[in-house]
């Protein structure tokens, strides 16, 4: 428990004097885990190009190159932020090594590049994303029974009803918070087993579709810590 235990936090509301925070969110060196940090700015911005560099400890992320564990990352998409709202932005950043050079754990840039490369064809592309939701453990898949399984696979997918689906709160306020934030959600649904959903991210042109879709994994793990549960992307 961290004292609230899931009552809003009374000093959310207080005025931020002109200011606003910034949320950047980098993917760290297993390639699959999002890291984050919030940075004050001065006044309020949707543009990435408007935002400063900023750096990190790469030798407690998995992205130290041996000789210097500083790792800069530099802005490429802005959100609107649901958690903190009002100004308040969600960043994400891509990596760069101690002298400026694209980090190796830093996929983005290439498929960017590829994307410059045929932007004329307008490429569109369009996502499924699936989850399954555990306990705080990360171990137990969340809703289960305690000992044993559920029944056969049949009656989950896009069900209805306590007997059959788990977690559907978590689901709709991931839903509602991707809105507000302007990520291009396209749908979701309850997947083949209890805790097991998906949703679809796009249609989304080029190099939007990762930027779309990895802040969408952030900010469905950020709300899934209000429940005490853990995301598992891998299926």
């Amino acid at each position: 428990m961290e004292g609230l235990d899931g009552q809003t936090n009374p000093f959310m509301d207080l005025d931020q004097g002109g200011k606003c925070q910034a949320y950047y969110i980098w993917i760290d060196g297993t390639g699959e885990g999002l890291r984050g940090k919030t940075k004050t700015l001065m006044k309020p911005t949707m543009n990435p190009d408007d935002l400063p560099v900023w750096n990190f400890d790469g030798s407690s992320t998995g992205q130290s190159l041996g000789v210097n564990s500083d790792i800069y990352i530099k802005p490429v998409a802005c959100f609107r932020d649901p958690f903190r709202r009002g100004d308040n932005i969600l960043v994400m950043c891509e990596t760069l090594d101690h002298e400026g050079n694209i980090h190796p754990t830093n996929k983005r840039r290439s498929c960017f590049d590829n994307m410059e490369r045929c932007k004329e064809l307008q490429p569109w592309f369009g996502i499924e994303q699936e989850y399954t939701m555990f306990d705080y453990t990360g171990r137990h898949p969340f809703g289960w029974p305690a000992n044993g399984y559920p029944g056969p696979q049949g009656p989950y997918y896009c069900g209805v009803g306590s007997d059959r689906v788990k977690g559907r709160k978590i689901v709709e306020a991931h839903y509602r918070a991707c809105m507000y934030a302007d990520i291009k959600i396209a749908g979701s649904n309850a997947e083949v087993m209890p805790s097991q959903w998906e949703y679809q991210v796009g249609p989304c042109l080029g190099i939007e579709m990762g930027d779309h879709l990895w802040v969408s994994r952030w900010i469905l793990q950020r709300i899934a810590e209000e429940f005490n549960v853990v995301i598992s992307f891998r299926s």
